[in-house]
Order: C-alpha cells, then structure tokens, then sequence
C-alpha cells in the first residue's frame, strides 16, 4: 500500500514538473514572440522613417571628440608638478574613467541607454548629425554644439556688455576704426612662387557699380555670443562674450563688407538676445533670431538669401585648415531635417560648397543635416527661404587671422552664387562700367 502510494506521490510530482515546464516555456515564448514583434515593427518604422527622409546613415562622433581639454591637462599633471589646476572636478574620478572605458570597448555610452541599439535598429540615431556630401577639408568628424553655462553674462574673460552694440542692425563697426580689420592687414600679400593668385585674397574684382542700398542678403547670428579665445585671450573650452570684435559677429562684419565690394547690398543683424529679451532662455534662441529675420525681409522686400554664422566647438586641430602655408579656419554647412524642403535649401548650400571646393580644397568640411532632437532646433529658419543655411565658421580655438582669410573666401563664394542666379542684374550693373571704358 504504501510502495503504491509513493509511486502516485511520484507521478504526481512529475506531472507538477511537467506543467511548471510548459507554463514556463509558454512564457518564455509568448516573451520572445512579443519581443519580435516590438523589434520588428521598430526597425520598420525606423526604415520608413529613413525612406521618408532620404538621409544617409546617421555619422557617429569620434570618441575623442568628446575629451574635453581638462583630460589632457590633467595628463600633463602628472608629468609637470606646478601646472595650474582648474576648478572642474577630476576628469580621473573613478565614474568618468570606468564611463570612458566602458564607452571605448563598447562604443556604448552609459548616460545614453540609446547608444546601446541605436547602431542596430534604424531610425534611432536619427538625433544626431549626418553627413549629407563630403567635404575636402575632412568629414570624419560631425560638428559639435554649442552649450552654454547657466550664467552666460559671467563669461567670455569676464567683460562688460558694451550697450553700444548689441541690439542693433548694421551699425558701421565695419571701419577700420573700429573692427579688428584695422589689426589684419588688408594689403595682399605676395603670390606664391607659381605665380598663382593669393590664398588670403580670394577675389579683388568687385562688383560696387551696383547700388547696394537695396539689401538682398541677410547675415544673422542666432547665437550671438559664441566667442574665440584667441580674440579673448583665453584658453575657454567654450568661449563666450558680448563684444562683437571677439565673437561671430565679427565674421558676420568680414562677409557683409565683402559682399557689399561685390555689389550685393547685405544687411548684418547683430542683435544680442541676452540683453534685448526679457526672461532670456538660450534654448529659444531660433526663435528669437526667426523674429529678427522676418522683421528684415518685411523691410527689404528684395532679400532672399539667410546666412546664419556660427562657431563650431571643436579645437584648432579640428577647425583648421593649411593651404600654402597659410592657415584658414574651416566651415559646416548645416541643413534643418525639420524643414520639409530641406532638399531646396541644401541645393542652396551646396552650390557655395561647391564653389568653395572647387577653388580652396580643405576649407569645407561638408555639408551635415541635423533633426530635431538631443537640443538640435531641426529647422534653423530656413523654412522662410529656400535660400537660406546656416554655416559654422571655424572653432573655438581660430584666430582673427584665420577668420578673416575664411570669411573672404565664404563671403566671394556666396556673391559667385548669388550673381549665377542674377546675371540680368550684373550686366545691367557692368554696363556703364563698360561703356565708359570703351569711350
């Protein structure tokens, strides 16, 4: 009796067993199931996204990109007992060093959970920048964004705002009184040994016969304030300052005077937000410079080309370029995937990219697209033309030097293109030019 009652007790622990098992196994397969699905209807959408956007696949930042000066500095503490020690905390500690680690063996940023799909799965790095067309100068690397600290006013070497200059459109600080232009010297210098035209002054034929009291070209500033330490005097990992001879207003002086000797009436906004709106909040900062730019094509009603300057945040041996000898400070052109005739402004951006490859390979580096998201404004304005881009001129670490040979040669590549478009206007303008030299 009782042999026969464990051998039931038995069967009867078994079939328990077996039922576990399968309840389990269904389990674990409606999980898997359901897993598939979710993956499956991810990568489609991710696919239809890519398909919608016609954009390249997503470009991945260099991991050393990502260093920030301090790391080295650090590194060079060690070797040197009485280097000067910032304030930031210890780029050694140990979450930043098993953070870098991990990141360099994996390719998986911690801090970003994304990461650690986003090269599998279409469409999920779709946040970060994307290289639409090469550029000579190199395109390995994207371009990084700007991000100021929380009290902009306190940077930038710590200089006052002149109330002189912000706030306003056109004020003549393009006179050799009062730009740096007066510290560069204009004169061309001597042409290389082959006899070839000079690298820091692109183009001496101007085209001033017509009138540029109408305006038709915009240069703006959406972020106003990002500065250059050689102009500061500093060594700042991102430069910040409300004079416009020592931040991207003063490129945005080069290009307009240049433009102007080409006979191309230009106005150049340098309206400093900070100062002007109340609440300022550097996250608005598009649609604070939007405001300004359909302020100024309502009173020009002939302005159709927007050119939005800005500095990238990489250092000189990511911005710089060496041509002949001569150092220049390299330029992205930046295109807004929000804008959905993205097509027709990146058209606009390549004829000047084009142009500038074509005489000065090694300025451009390329021509990147960016969505919004990770703080990216995914439009940049130019919905309001087709002809309008934004172009990051040099880094943090350029000199004025640098700036003003680059400028030049950006500023004579957008009147090419704008005079390819307006050949009636340039003989109209030419023609008494010519018929006084006849007679």
């Amino acid at each position: 009796m009782n042999k026969k009652w464990f051998q039931l007790w038995n069967i009867g622990r078994l079939r328990g067993r077996v039922l576990d098992a399968l309840s389990l196994g269904r389990t674990m397969l409606l999980l898997a199931g359901g897993s598939l699905v979710f993956f499956m209807l991810l990568g489609a959408g991710g696919l239809a996204g890519q398909k919608l956007n016609s954009s390249p696949i997503p470009s991945m930042k260099g991991l050393a990109a990502s260093l920030s000066s301090g790391f080295f500095m650090e590194l060079l503490g060690m070797e040197v007992p009485h280097l000067p020690q910032g304030k930031e905390p210890s780029a050694f500690s140990g979450e930043k060093v098993t953070s870098f680690v991990f990141q360099l063996l994996t390719s998986v940023n911690p801090s970003d959970p994304k990461s650690l799909v986003s090269r599998e799965v279409p469409g999920l790095a779709a946040d970060d920048p994307f290289l639409l067309r090469k550029g000579s100068g190199g395109s390995t690397g994207a371009p990084v964004d700007y991000h100021p600290g929380t009290d902009e006013l306190a940077e930038g070497g710590g200089e006052e705002v002149d109330p002189s200059v912000p706030n306003e459109v056109d004020k003549p600080e393009d006179t050799p009184a009062q730009q740096p232009e007066a510290t560069i010297a204009p004169s061309p210098e001597p042409s290389g040994a082959a006899g070839g035209t000079d690298k820091s002054d692109p183009q001496s034929e101007t085209d001033n016969t017509k009138d540029t009291s109408v305006k038709r070209i915009l240069i703006y500033h959406s972020h106003p304030r990002e500065a250059y330490n050689p102009l500061l005097g500093v060594a700042n990992e991102n430069p910040s300052s409300a004079v416009s001879s020592k931040n991207v207003m003063l490129v945005g002086s080069y290009i307009k005077k240049k433009l102007e000797q080409r006979g191309i009436g230009t106005v150049h906004a340098k309206e400093d937000f900070l100062t002007k709106i109340a609440d300022y909040n550097w996250n608005f900062s598009y649609k604070y410079s939007r405001m300004l730019v359909k302020s100024a094509m309502s009173s020009n009603q002939e302005m159709s080309e927007l050119i939005d300057i800005h500095r990238d945040s990489q250092r000189h041996g990511k911005t710089t370029a060496v041509i002949d000898g001569k150092s220049y400070a390299q330029v992205y052109f930046i295109i807004g995937h929000a804008n959905k005739d993205w097509k027709k402004n990146e058209e606009f951006a390549n004829k000047i990219h084009q142009t500038i490859e074509k005489s000065y390979p090694g300025i451009s580096r390329g021509i990147w697209g960016k969505a919004a998201g990770k703080g990216n404004n995914g439009e940049y304005n130019q919905t309001l033309s087709p002809n309008s881009v934004l172009i990051e001129v040099g880094g943090i670490d350029n000199t004025a030097e640098e700036l003003k040979r680059t400028a030049d040669i950006l500023a004579d590549a957008i009147a090419d293109v704008y005079w390819s478009s307006h050949d009636s206007e340039k003989v109209n303008a030419t023609a008494p030019q010519k018929s006084n030299g006849a007679s």
